[in-house]
């Protein structure tokens, strides 16, 4: 038997080489684990299989001089997954994230992933994974996007321009061609800035982009809104908030971080539809109640209200039954679509596996040898 084991190593310049900025199919990958997590056909963390990952977080205090102490998104955090179908692989992206990594020129979350033998648990593959992660978060939204907007959208509203909102905007460009309009509101002039250089840069099909003051000016006349902004958790007061009289009919919000909405409207008007439904169920029984204080996403709010008695199963919908047919895109004529984007690993995973085996076929990367032969074996 040969045991030796070799494995690809990605840098970020590997990573762009082998096609991570490639987001229509970026987009494709995510439609297709849609349909695979659906069948069933993947695991993720924990003793439900849907676990988001398991986060390590600091005390606010500690007698340990060396110990970090608590501060704002100052984490590390492991999101193992296996993604079947065609992609067949398991891996894992692992981060550590602090805010004041912007004071060093870094960005908040710096992430890696890796990819394993399915049998054997030997690495595949060790690759850099802040664009990976961003372009696979961007594009789960463009797959809310391709289900959900009008096919002759052109308006999207923009609040929190930062890189989960640039990732969006192209994926929802990649499925809807004549969005030719964007509407920004940020909170920092240089975040607005970068956005817009972003879409100068990248996007030249946008012909119109118009700063706002307030999330009111993002969202009226917008035929598909992102809510991406860093919002404290714990007083949902603090969340962004969507008025319904704001938003015009038939607009899909997609919501991959916090958003709040008036509960009568989630309740009796809404469409709401979640990313994986289960993943939000783990979240309910993982979290104390009420988990929308912890984790400030709508399709959390509605499992609270669920437990509450005021929503029914029924008032939420998962993507995968719409995509399968199970349940209609839409329920009726012009409603209104908030979309939530939870983020689970057998997306990573599925979108570091087709970058994987681009840099194979293409010869990127260096082949770093683990041994030979093991000596403990």
């Amino acid at each position: 038997m040969n045991a030796q084991i070799d494995f690809l190593y990605l840098n970020e310049e590997d990573m762009i080489k082998a096609g991570v900025k490639d987001m229509a199919g970026c987009v494709e990958a995510m439609d297709e684990m849609f349909r695979l997590l659906k069948m069933g056909d993947y695991r993720m963390g924990g003793a439900n299989g849907n676990s988001h990952g398991v986060m390590m977080t600091f005390p606010l205090e500690s007698p340990f001089p060396n110990m970090p102490l608590d501060g704002p998104d100052r984490r590390f955090m492991a999101m193992p997954a296996y993604l079947g179908g065609d992609f067949d692989m398991v891996g894992m992206k692992w981060y550590g994230s602090n805010t004041e990594n912007k004071q060093k020129g870094l960005p908040r979350s710096i992430l890696m992933l890796t990819l394993n033998d399915k049998d054997t648990g030997a690495p595949l593959a060790y690759m850099s994974a802040n664009i990976l992660s961003a372009y696979r978060t961007g594009a789960v939204p463009g797959v809310g996007v391709k289900y959900f907007a009008k096919e002759a959208a052109k308006v999207i509203g923009i609040i929190g321009p930062g890189v989960m909102s640039k990732t969006a905007l192209a994926a929802s460009i990649a499925v809807r061609p004549g969005i030719d309009t964007v509407k920004i509101k940020g909170r920092s002039q240089k975040s607005l800035d970068d956005f817009v250089k972003y879409i100068e840069r990248e996007l030249p099909g946008i012909k119109k982009v118009e700063i706002v003051e307030d999330i009111e000016s993002a969202v009226r006349g917008s035929d598909v809104v992102v809510i991406a902004t860093s919002t404290e958790t714990g007083d949902p007061s603090l969340y962004p908030y969507i008025k319904e009289e704001w938003i015009e009919p038939g607009t899909v919000i997609c919501c991959p971080a916090s958003a709040r909405f008036d509960e009568d409207f989630i309740i009796n008007r809404a469409h709401n539809v979640a990313d994986n439904i289960e993943l939000y169920e783990a979240w309910a029984d993982e979290m104390p109640y009420p988990a929308y204080h912890t984790i400030p996403i709508p399709a959390v709010h509605c499992m609270d209200l669920i437990a509450d008695g005021k929503l029914s199963q029924e008032g939420i919908d998962d993507l995968g039954d719409i995509m399968v047919g199970k349940k209609p895109c839409h329920k009726k004529e012009d409603e209104i679509v908030i979309f939530s984007v939870g983020g689970m690993p057998i997306e990573d995973v599925a979108w570091g596996t087709i970058v994987y085996r681009n840099a194979l076929k293409a010869n990127i990367g260096l082949k770093i040898n683990l041994w030979n032969e093991p000596h403990l074996a």
